[in-house]
């Protein structure tokens, strides 16, 4: 499993309580440190508003050789509402040509649909395979947010990646054998949430009353951290990085310093024991609790047919 790291706060206002994006060279410097320090995938997608501008100038200033990069975009959501199945396979290259353009690149090493329900219409599935073998991108794909989502496109056969949500606290996908037949149908996962848009490390004050639900969970996990010895982050990442069938870990930052301590956090290994625990204790939590997209509010910084929450945030007094 590798680490990849998010950039829809490099190119947008974003996260539950609505940081600010950073300045472009500071992303940039961002990206460099990371992909010098072990990082070499990085995930964006065109609804992230200026971050494939920004992975795309990281790239230009080629600090690391793209042989060593995985590189994931996406296509616009909701982009093939309104267009005929005929044209279907015209508009997802001309988007994905436009997205390489942006990010100064030959290919992309997975290309997704960012709206889930796409994965149910086996005309756009088969277009979108049709772009991936003209050498654009390595591998097609969807973001998608629930097992069922999953299972159409492993039943579809040319779909070789899918970003999934799963967390410390969201464990469907694996109860529901996403993984295994990810594997069976030779998909690769990449997951996205596992900070839950900052919740895994807010303080209860800080708890939006919409989530006032999560505050119990958060106190058990606090009980978890004093009795472990490991932090938040390190048993939110710890968690997830325990599935072998993950190939990427999406996480956002919104500093230097979170990105040091996040790749410091990835390195840690948790006892069996210890995830043991974590399956227990959070199996089976109310989906509209740890999934961001169904969280219900009129948020200015949701990303339109997004709600990934590939980013977390430290949250200050």
């Amino acid at each position: 499993m590798e680490l990849c790291l998010g950039t829809v706060q490099f190119g947008m206002d974003y996260g539950i309580k609505g940081q600010k994006k950073p300045g472009l060279q500071e992303a940039v410097r961002n990206l460099d440190f990371a992909t010098q320090n072990g990082v070499c995938a990085i995930d964006t997608a065109q609804a992230y508003g200026t971050a494939e501008k920004v992975t795309g100038e990281f790239l230009k200033r080629r600090t690391i050789s793209r042989d060593k990069l995985f590189i994931s975009t996406k296509l616009l959501p909701n982009i093939l509402d309104n267009v005929s199945p005929k044209q279907y396979k015209e508009v997802i290259r001309k988007h994905l040509e436009g997205s390489l353009s942006v990010l100064n690149l030959k290919y992309v090493d997975a290309y997704m649909l960012h709206s889930a329900r796409y994965a149910y219409d086996p005309e756009i599935l088969d277009a979108l395979a049709a772009v991936g073998k003209e050498g654009l991108t390595r591998k097609v794909g969807v973001s998608v947010y629930d097992p069922d989502e999953a299972d159409a496109c492993f039943h579809h056969g040319e779909i070789g990646y899918i970003q999934i949500p799963y967390s410390i606290f969201d464990h469907r996908m694996k109860e529901q054998g996403i993984f295994l037949k990810a594997h069976e149908s030779g998909v690769s996962i990449g997951t996205r949430s596992a900070f839950i848009q900052g919740l895994i490390t807010m303080e209860e004050s800080e708890v939006p009353p919409f989530l006032e639900n999560a505050k119990p969970i958060l106190q058990r996990l606090d009980r978890l951290v004093r009795e472990t010895g490991y932090s938040r982050v390190e048993l939110a990442m710890g968690y997830v990085k325990k599935e072998k069938e993950i190939s990427h870990l999406v996480f956002g930052i919104d500093s230097m310093e979170q990105l040091k301590e996040d790749i410091h956090a990835f390195q840690n290994e948790i006892p069996n024991d210890v995830f043991r625990r974590m399956e227990k204790e959070f199996h089976g939590l109310a989906a509209d609790v740890v999934m961001p997209s169904l969280w219900k509010k009129g948020r200015e910084d949701e990303v339109s047919g997004d709600g990934t929450g590939a980013v977390r945030f430290h949250q200050t007094a």
